[in-house]
């Protein structure tokens, strides 16, 4: 079922940046924009191309101990309703592009993560409305100054650093009857596997989540649902590789290294 659903890429094109729609039979078509999606978009010109995080959002909303193992690793219980914390934009990178360790921190960790995109205005949406408003879904990481969290008591600095949002290096493009239930999220660190979940160990399920996320702040198209990470996070150190793979997706994956 996953192979046959179309994909979204952003590459660069010299300088600017541009959209391109791979069909299940492979092909790349180049488009408007996330939002504008032809099936009738002339075929892109054969090529290299630079790939970019799919993702530009005005912003990226998280979930905190979203799987019970994870919750439990942690020292809590998962929370009656959805723990939701922001990260910024400007921490967005693509796969291929190097996580920096910053010198503020001594204990940065990975949390491999399924994301959701969201693809048209939300706002007080019921779960069935809410799956009418994703886009799809790619793979995410929440790098994490674990010292600093814990530090600070809130997790805006922790979580907000440059190049902390690994996402991509493709969008899955979803109908709205998708069964979320089908995907998975593995973590391999030097490709040594760390951490592995499904959807199914998730305390919230992803249209429930969108449709509470709806009620607090109205999602644009091209925001960020990053959905909880499962048990198994764990350091980074400078030389490692981190790799998110998410069911029906390349892997994404970042050398890391000290700033």
């Amino acid at each position: 079922m996953l192979e046959e659903l179309s994909r979204l890429r952003r590459v660069l094109i010299g300088e600017k940046p541009s959209w391109f729609l791979k069909d299940p039979r492979g092909e790349l078509h180049i488009i408007d924009s996330a939002e504008d999606i032809s099936p009738l978009s002339p075929v892109a010109p054969a090529g290299d191309y630079r790939v970019l995080s799919p993702i530009a959002p005005s912003k990226i909303i998280c979930l905190g101990r979203n799987y019970l193992a994870h919750a439990r690793e942690m020292g809590a219980e998962p929370p009656e309703f959805p723990l939701l914390f922001l990260k910024p934009p400007s921490a967005v990178i693509g796969s291929g592009e190097a996580v920096v360790l910053p010198e503020a921190s001594s204990r940065v960790d990975y949390e491999g993560e399924i994301a959701i995109v969201i693809g048209k205005n939300c706002h007080d949406a019921s779960e069935k409305e809410a799956r009418e408003c994703i886009l799809g879904y790619t793979a995410f990481n929440d790098i994490t100054a674990r010292d600093l969290q814990k530090k600070d008591g809130q997790w805006a600095r922790a979580k907000g650093f440059n190049t902390f949002a690994p996402a991509g290096p493709e969008i899955v493009l979803t109908p709205p009857d998708f069964a979320w239930e089908l995907l998975s999220v593995t973590t391999h660190v030097n490709g040594e596997i760390r951490q592995h979940g499904s959807v199914e160990d998730m305390a919230f399920s992803i249209p429930f989540t969108v449709s509470y996320v709806s009620q607090v702040m109205t999602l644009k198209p091209g925001d960020v649902i990053s959905t909880g990470t499962p048990e198994g996070v764990g350091q980074l150190v400078p030389g490692d590789t981190v790799s998110v793979e998410v069911s029906g997706l390349e892997p994404l994956e970042n050398p890391v290294r000290s700033a």
